[in-house]
């Protein structure tokens, strides 16, 4: 968890090069802040219980590990208050086939999305705010999981 702004290339650059000699694939996502249909996004302010989402964080990245035969995994993910356009989090997976880590990947997305522990709040350029509700579609892509 983290503040400060992250630049995807570099982490990717520098997740790769750590990777072991038996990697064959590594597979990288990055979200970005995304303006409201139609415009008006001004920010989206992103809370979370320091230690507690660290560790919900650091648990999933383990139970892919433990799923797929991965030889690293990285999750990167911000808080506080970002701007439409801005980057707020990266998966990278690295296996020996990209199979495994294609759907590690897409299982911490899945996990970051919907259990961990986020709670994100849209504020307009109006100033007005809410907090976003969490999406069935997003519930859905977890029992693929199960």
């Amino acid at each position: 968890m983290q503040s400060d702004p992250f630049d995807p290339g570099a982490e990717l650059n520098r997740f790769a090069a750590g990777t072991p000699s038996g990697t064959g694939a590594v597979v990288t996502f990055s979200g970005v802040v995304r303006d409201l249909p139609g415009g008006g996004l001004a920010a989206m302010e992103i809370e979370h219980y320091p230690g507690m989402t660290e560790r919900a964080i650091a648990g999933m990245a383990e139970k892919a590990r433990d799923r797929w035969d991965l030889t690293d995994a990285l999750v990167i993910h911000r808080h506080g208050r970002l701007g439409p356009g801005e980057v707020i989090m990266m998966v990278a997976t690295a296996a020996p086939h990209r199979a495994d880590a294609f759907a590690a990947a897409e299982y911490l997305m899945d996990y970051l999305k919907s259990r961990a522990p986020f709670w994100k709040k849209e504020i307009t350029a109006d100033g007005s705010a809410s907090w976003v509700a969490a999406k069935d579609a997003d519930e859905d892509a977890l029992t693929r999981w199960d």
